[in-house]
C-alpha cells in the first residue's frame, strides 16, 4: 500500500510540475502553430528563389516532422503559401536585394 501511495504522490508532483511549465511557456506554446508554417514558407522561398535551387531539393530542405496540410508554390508570382496546424503563411520573393519576406 505504501508503494502505491508513493507512486500516486510522485505522479501528482509530476503533473503539477508539468502544468507549471505549461503555464510559464504559454506564450511560446500559443505561437508555435504560426511558427511552423511561417518557417516552412520563408525557408522554401529563400531556397527556391534566392538560392535558385530545384523545387525537389527545397521541399526536402524544409521537410518537417509535423505535417504540412497545404503547400502551394506559385512559380509565376514567386510566392509560397503553407498551411500547417491550421495556420496559413505566405512568403514572397521581393527582389535581388530584399530576398524573400513573409507577407502579413
Amino acid at each position: 500500500m505504501n508503494v502505491r501511495n508513493a507512486l500516486r504522490q510522485l505522479l501528482l508532483v509530476l503533473m503539477v510540475v508539468l502544468l507549471g511549465w505549461i503555464w510559464l511557456k504559454r506564450v511560446e506554446l500559443r505561437a508555435f502553430p504560426d511558427i511552423l508554417g511561417a518557417y516552412t514558407a520563408k525557408e522554401y522561398c529563400s531556397c527556391r528563389y534566392v538560392a535558385r535551387s530545384p523545387a525537389d531539393y527545397c521541399r526536402g530542405y524544409v521537410k518537417q516532422y509535423l505535417p504540412i496540410s497545404h503547400f502551394v508554390d506559385e512559380a509565376s508570382g514567386q510566392r509560397v503559401t503553407v498551411t500547417a496546424l491550421g495556420r496559413s503563411s505566405t512568403a514572397a520573393w521581393l527582389g535581388e536585394r530584399q530576398g524573400c519576406r513573409l507577407l502579413p
